[in-house]
């Protein structure tokens, strides 16, 4: 699943002219309850300050995101998804919606609850796992 999931991704990437990385970007960037800061994009990904300010600099320029500074400090800079960018993704992405939806239509109630729990334990897992130094 994994796999199938990153080959839409780097399509989407490839249309958009886009790198995986900036993919990457854009799902945390959606998927923050708050506005990402560069910072925290940074620490997200695991990148250099400089790999992560060419990848904004990419996403800004293909209208992606927009930076904005914050009102009370403004040396904060916050990250925000464009509505017009995040509906042309919705619109790419729409096919693993349905084939989710329709492989949850398929499996039992049981199934369905066994496997949440068996991701949301492997994901608890793999947070925790460091990467190899290489």
């Amino acid at each position: 699943m994994n796999g199938e999931v990153s080959r839409l991704a780097h399509a989407f990437a490839h249309a958009e002219g886009l790198h995986a990385t900036d993919v990457q970007a854009l799902a945390a960037i959606l998927d923050a309850e708050d506005p990402l800061t560069p910072g925290r994009l940074r620490d997200h990904l695991g990148l250099t300050s400089g790999a992560v300010t060419a990848c904004l600099d990419r996403l800004e320029r293909s209208g992606h995101i927009r930076r904005s500074r914050d009102s009370a400090d403004r040396r904060v800079v916050h990250l925000h998804y464009e509505p017009a960018a995040k509906s042309a993704a919705r619109t790419f992405f729409m096919p693993l919606a349905e084939a989710a939806a329709r492989a949850q239509a398929l499996s039992e109630p049981g199934e369905v609850a066994a496997a949440l729990r068996f991701l949301a334990r492997m994901n608890g897992e793999l947070a925790g796992t460091e990467s190899p130094r290489r």
